[in-house]
């Protein structure tokens, strides 16, 4: 049997640094029993500190070898031992039966590196990485050297580490810091020189700071006692301090923690300005595993204007709620509820700043949304029931709209006339199929000011409406595609209006009168049509294989009564006063689903479809034989109607639209207009007379293109990979991480990506509009990107120029510096209404998330 060397090492209890390697043959005897295999399994009985016996078992993958004479094994390369719940892994290993004792420590290996250092496993523990250790695994005492572990997003070292046979630990020279790596070089830290640890509490002597490896040690404390609870607790939230130009000086987000249970707590925080302003909130967030989780917030503030002593001094009351709930699909399969309520007062982000953050988002904010949902499937699935409270409220004019409630009934679609039992293929009557659905809705909108006041609740309108689609789709003539189809609408309402004219002294006065009591309203309307495709092909012209056109034409006829006829009995005439003339109104034209259309519709609608695309020889692209596609028009579509009935301008503009994509898909372009094929008199009124007439094709009533192209793609593939990686962890989703997903969904420079050394990205929009005379233009440049200095500092860029209004949208730097366990960033608006810069500096950790340190500075005025 051969036999092999292996270097070890052994440290003594004072030092964490492992002595150069000792050649373990120079303690060989002839009692000693060598031993070498690839894989060594061993065991050996014990007993235990009550008398009992127990088993050490022994693994070494390289080798061991054992002294007789002194009972002592060593073991090297992937050995373990495990004795009750104690286990021990490391690169060597030495076991002494007499004393009952272990040592543990990695080796050097041939590039002078100290590698396998021990992981240990102590019972209810998580696994540690250490320097080297002794224990005793009779009595369950050990020193050991140079741990570190990781406590919440927190990392504890210590030069050593004493646990005894109660749990219990004494530490030496220990440190608390955010950074994982075995040697801060950049953390904020507490540096303890001797504590002992045990199941509750925390007990330490001298203890001060250390920033950036620089102790400071006038913050000090002589001596500590820290509880070291096993669930959460109550506690105080300690404040931040800062200054407003308009508030004055403040604490801000003083309070308490409330820890009620494992599954919901609560914050309450207030802040303090020292010209009278403040603002209090409550903040709760709840979670029950596998079943749903969620939090709501609740923010008041109270706000002073103007100068003290003046006619303009005042103060002004504030709030917003907000409200999340989502519930896991497998709670209760089949059923969904999920909630998103943001409301309150137009001006609070206005006026508070968004407590000082002064967030773009929120400040440039139009209106906020809120929408609590429940759905249910039932019967096998066929029927789908979804109901909301919604609300949406418009910040600039106070207007405020709510659904309370809405809800649809929808059966999925099913041939009535078919059978189960049916064989070959369907009939034609057997293809006829038959849809059904039903919605409700009870709605309002009116000022925030009149919102629940009497007055207000006499504005909600209220309705059913009942959809029943019949359709029938045959193939016709081998190359033609047949469809029919007849859609009936039916309205309930308890609400409809009446037009008069009420004779007063000064005049008659036009009035709409609300009646109230239960009214039908219905239509219909019928529709038959043939579509197809048609193919062809263009000749080889140089390296373009082939040229491929495919136009997808479709025509149809449509019918539409007259619902305004006086036999359905849903219009009425009055005398118009304006003009004397006798009109003719809807008394469902309040109606929250409408009312059924006036003026009869016989007519022919049409439409083109055209898709171009090249094959062309590639030297790169193998597949296919060497041939690729190219798109070159998709979806390039014309349509319009043509009224058999109506009494003029029966041919309705024709509507075209398109899409391309330039430089093998990186320039997506996008495209759209109207052409109004009637001509104008000189007042800009459409007359009955086609432009073809007076010498043009039409007029082009509206155009809009638009397009976008990032000079480096992996830096947009980068950005969506970390976007569905965010996504794939929504059920366990913190609120930063829900807030990071939405800013990096709707802002491309959210996003920080170290490993993308730079991108830059642009987007150009153009509209033009001519209804009448007169014409509208609008051009924007918007360009955005990144770049990194160092591998450690990136700078982002965004900012864009109005071609009309001939000046620049806001433009905004962001510089990033990664400093491993904490983030730097500094933000800057060099011009413009939100002028500003602000400095951040945040641990990465989870735990210490409040743990940041920020410097604003802004000019905008909230007032």
């Amino acid at each position: 049997m051969c036999f092999s060397l292996v270097n070890a090492q052994e440290v003594t209890p004072s030092k964490t640094v492992i002595p150069n390697a000792q050649d373990t043959s120079k303690t060989l005897s002839d009692s000693t029993k060598v031993v070498q295999q690839d894989s060594i399994r061993d065991s050996v009985i014990v007993k235990d500190k009550d008398g009992l016996q127990a088993m050490v078992s022994i693994v070494a993958v390289d080798s061991q070898y054992t002294q007789v004479d002194k009972n002592i094994t060593h073991l090297y390369k992937g050995a373990k031992v495990k004795y009750q719940d104690f286990e021990l892994s490391a690169d060597y290993i030495r076991l002494n039966r007499n004393t009952n004792e272990l040592f543990a420590s990695g080796v050097i290996d041939h590039n002078g590196k100290y590698v396998g250092r021990p992981v240990v496993l102590f019972p209810n523990e998580t696994p540690k990485s250490v320097d080297s250790l002794t224990y005793n695994y009779k009595t369950m005492e050990g020193n050991t050297f140079g741990i570190m572990t990781e406590v919440d997003g927190g990392y504890i070292q210590a030069k050593i580490v004493r646990k005894n046979m109660y749990d219990e630990m004494s530490i030496y020279q220990g440190l608390y810091s955010t950074c994982d790596l075995p040697y801060p070089h950049t953390h904020f830290g507490l540096q303890i020189s001797k504590g002992i640890v045990t199941k509750n509490q925390i007990i330490a002597g001298p203890t001060y700071l250390v920033v950036e490896n620089i102790p400071v040690k006038f913050v000090a404390i002589p001596f500590g006692f820290f509880p070291k609870p096993n669930k959460r607790s109550s506690g105080f939230l300690f404040p931040s301090f800062g200054e407003d130009a308009t508030r004055g000086f403040a604490i801000r987000d003083a309070g308490w923690y409330l820890a009620f249970n494992d599954y919901w707590d609560s914050e309450i925080r207030g802040t303090l300005y020292s010209k009278g302003s403040w603002e209090a909130s409550v903040n709760t967030q709840y979670k029950v595993n596998y079943k749903y989780n969620g939090g709501f917030n609740l923010r008041y503030a109270s706000t002073k204007t103007g100068v003290e002593g003046t006619d303009d001094y005042g103060s002004n009351k504030d709030f917003n709620v907000t409200w999340n709930h989502t519930q896991r699909q497998e709670a209760n399969p089949g059923t969904s509820f999920s909630a998103s309520v943001n409301f309150g007062t137009s001006s609070y982000f206005r006026r508070t700043g968004v407590n000082t953050t002064n967030s773009y988002q929120d400040l440039t904010r139009n209106n906020m949304s809120s929408s609590i949902s429940y759905g249910k499937v039932f019967a096998d699935g066929k029927v789908n029931f979804t109901s909301s409270l919604s609300h949406r409220q418009d910040m600039a004019t106070g207007q405020v709209s709510l659904e309370l409630p809405s809800f649809s009934l929808n059966v999925a679609s099913f041939n009535p006339f078919d059978s189960k039992q049916r064989v070959g293929e369907q009939k034609w009557y057997q293809r006829i199929n038959v849809g059904y659905s039903l919605q409700g809705r009870n709605s309002i909108t009116a000022g925030d000011s009149i919102l629940f006041t009497k007055e207000g609740l006499k504005k909600f309108t209220n309705g059913f409406q009942h959809s029943i689609p019949i359709s029938l789709s045959l193939n016709a003539f081998k190359h033609f595609q047949f469809n029919t189809s007849v859609n009936y609408t039916e309205r309930w309402y308890l609400q409809s209006i009446r037009k008069f004219n009420l004779n007063e002294p000064g005049g008659y006065k036009e009035m709409v009168d609300t009646v109230q009591g239960f009214n039908r309203a219905y239509d219909y309307s019928f529709s038959t049509g043939l579509s197809t495709k048609v193919y062809g092909m263009y000749p080889k012209i140089g390296k373009i294989e082939a040229i491929r056109h495919v136009v997808t034409p479709s025509i149809n006829l449509n019918y539409r009564p007259d619902f305004s006829d006086p036999s359905f009995g849903f219009y009425r005439d009055y005398t118009n006063l304006s003009t004397g003339r006798t009109d003719r109104y809807s008394i469902f034209q309040n109606g929250i689903f409408g009312g059924p259309g006036s003026g009869r519709s016989m007519g022919i609608g049409f439409s083109v479809d055209n898709n171009l695309e090249a094959k062309i020889l590639s030297k790169t692209d193998t597949a296919n034989n060497g041939i690729k596609k190219i798109p070159i028009l998709q979806g390039l579509t014309f349509s319009g109607n043509y009224n058999f009935v109506a009494d003029s301008l029966k041919l309705s503009p024709i509507g075209f639209s398109g899409r391309t994509a330039l430089f093998k898909e990186k320039v997506n372009i996008n495209f759209n207009g109207s052409l109004d094929p009637y001509s104008m008199d000189r007042f800009g009124q459409k007359i009955d007379r086609y432009a073809l007439k007076d010498g043009k094709l039409a007029r082009l009533t509206n155009f809009g293109f638009s397009f976008d192209y990032s000079f480096n793609p992996n830096a947009s593939k980068s950005r969506n990979q970390n976007i569905d990686s965010l996504r794939n962890t929504a059920p366990n989703m913190t609120p930063e991480q829900a807030e990071a997903l939405s800013r990096i969904s709707s802002n491309p420079n959210a996003f920080v990506d170290f490993n993308i050394p730079w991108n830059l990205a642009g987007s150009f929009s153009f509209q033009y509009s001519k209804p009448g005379l007169e014409s509208n233009i609008t051009a924007t440049v918007n360009v955005h990107g990144d770049f990194n200095v160092t591998p450690k500092w990136k700078v982002q860029f965004n900012s864009g120029y109005d071609l009309k209004a001939k000046q620049l949208s806001m433009t905004q730097f962001q510089i990033y510096r990664d400093l491993h366990c904490w983030d730097m960033s500094v933000g800057w608006v060099p011009f413009g209404q939100y002028k500003s810069y602000n400095i951040t500096i945040r641990a990465k950790a989870s735990v210490l998330q409040d743990l940041k340190l920020s410097k604003r500075n802004s000019s905008f005025s909230r007032y």
